[in-house]
């Protein structure tokens, strides 16, 4: 069961997680505001009413957006209906509900491990990944059997071991992880230009950098404005914040004050290992000792950014809930402001339409000669027709070498033991994690306690 070669303007997109009430929407905006191409998306959703539901939405945007470009959208009951025939694959799904992470990221919390995302690393990271690999696993399966030409995105975190499995189910997959983060440091360089140099109106594509790293844990080792070298400003830009001469640049992520952030976890770690730290400071500071930046709630405020409750995300979900209902009922009309997301972009370029490059992961080939081979990196790559091929980013410092190659050693060892469904050897992950400074036997009992409390999501392990 083969697919044509995505050349053409009018392509099928299975989306899975298409009842979801942010990226679904996300997707739509920008598939309405693309030039040169149109099509059918296909939503599979395990939440069937809501894959319907984001139908009937999809499916009105013209006639409130009569310039948009033409997507028939339709709910599939199976996944298979969905994938028959796809040129791209969008995969951005919850693995498991709100519930089992609220275990991930507040059970620590009893043992004083905190947490601001828990979604890629930390206990609450290795966690959910023992949840979500099976589910890609079936994923990838899928893909192999029904559309095995199609072009894979994934939106979906743990992003690096989500591709991993992706790879490991079928090597012959042409799948690539997504992330936004770097952008946001990105819009950082254009503040630090405008500030120490003046130079304003930038916008981050004007901003060349080599990325590398892994997912939520990049960096950038050179970054440049036309010939202008932007680390020197940088380390200046950093002086002035220190010494109150300039006020810190604010991102504010998701423009809600829970994914507000002074950089200043990231300006820290420049001055630590002389490379730009490009992920948002409620990542990075997962990925490193607990004491350097996440002790407790009272550090995590001094370093000027926040810690993400669940309860934040269960209220978030009924509003977007009730945004679903008055789109339905007609009593909001579907806006067409940008994403901001390369996804839509990287599709045009694999179509032909236009070379881009962008930040993405893929299994290591080589992009990062200190890094092993197959693990999935996060480097820049070249889109072009029915191509994404990395850049080779080069050997990380060794200032950052010992930070990352620990965490690309776990998320191996999390990927072996989720797909052998091996929980000895995901405890052992779960020990190497930076973010744990228990003992073994209060790790072994926080362990138990969330394995308990997920286990619903855990099929084929020994329980």
């Amino acid at each position: 069961m083969g697919n044509k070669q995505p050349n053409k303007s009018n392509i099928k997109i299975a989306y899975i997680g298409g009842g979801s009430r942010g990226w679904a929407w996300a997707l739509m905006k920008d598939l309405a505001l693309a030039k040169n191409i149109f099509g059918q998306v296909a939503l599979y959703d395990i939440d069937y009413e809501a894959a319907q539901h984001n139908e009937i939405i999809g499916n009105r945007i013209p006639e409130d957006h009569p310039q948009a470009s033409l997507w028939e959208y339709k709910a599939e009951p199976t996944i298979e209906k969905a994938l028959d025939g796809a040129d791209f694959v969008v995969i951005s799904i919850l693995p498991g509900t709100f519930k089992e992470m609220e275990s991930d990221v507040h059970a620590p919390e009893k043992y004083g491990i905190y947490q601001s995302v828990g979604d890629t690393t930390g206990p609450g990271g290795v966690i959910r990944a023992l949840r979500t690999i099976p589910m890609f696993e079936t994923i990838g399966k899928a893909i192999r059997d029904v559309c095995p030409n199609a072009w894979v995105i994934n939106y979906t975190n743990p992003m690096t071991v989500c591709v991993r499995t992706l790879y490991r189910v079928f090597p012959g997959i042409k799948a690539f992880g997504c992330c936004h983060e770097v952008f946001s440091t990105q819009k950082l360089l254009c503040q630090v230009l405008e500030k120490i140099e003046g130079i304003q109106g930038l916008d981050r594509h004007d901003i060349e950098t080599n990325v590398f790293g892994v997912n939520h844990f990049t960096w950038i080792d050179r970054a440049t404005y036309g010939k202008k070298d932007i680390l020197p400003l940088y380390r200046e830009y950093i002086r002035r914040v220190r010494s109150g001469e300039l006020e810190a640049h604010k991102d504010l992520g998701a423009q809600d004050l829970v994914f507000e952030s002074n950089e200043l976890v990231k300006m820290d770690l420049f001055m630590r290992t002389g490379v730009i730290a490009a992920a948002g400071d409620r990542h990075l500071a997962e990925f490193v000792p607990l004491n350097w930046y996440m002790k407790d709630p009272e550090q995590v405020a001094s370093w000027g950014y926040g810690l993400t409750p669940v309860s934040w995300r269960w209220q978030n979900l009924q509003e977007r809930m009730e945004r679903s209902k008055r789109l339905l009922e007609r009593q909001e009309a579907f806006d067409l402001t940008p994403s901001g997301e390369d996804g839509v972009e990287q599709i045009r370029a694999i179509m032909g339409i236009g070379d881009m490059i962008s930040n993405v992961n893929l299994p290591n080939m080589g992009q990062i000669p200190n890094l092993p081979l197959g693990a999935v990196v996060e480097t820049n790559a070249l889109f072009t027709h029915d191509t994404v091929r990395p850049v080779m980013a080069g050997a990380l410092p060794d200032s950052v070498y010992s930070l990352v190659a620990p965490v690309v050693a776990e998320q191996e060892m999390i990927v072996e033991a989720a797909l052998s469904r091996d929980l000895e050897l995901a405890f052992e992950a779960f020990m190497r994690d930076s973010h744990m400074p228990l003992a073994v036997k209060d790790a072994r009992c926080l362990f138990n306690t969330m394995i308990e409390n997920t286990k619903a999501y855990l099929p084929g392990y020994k329980l």
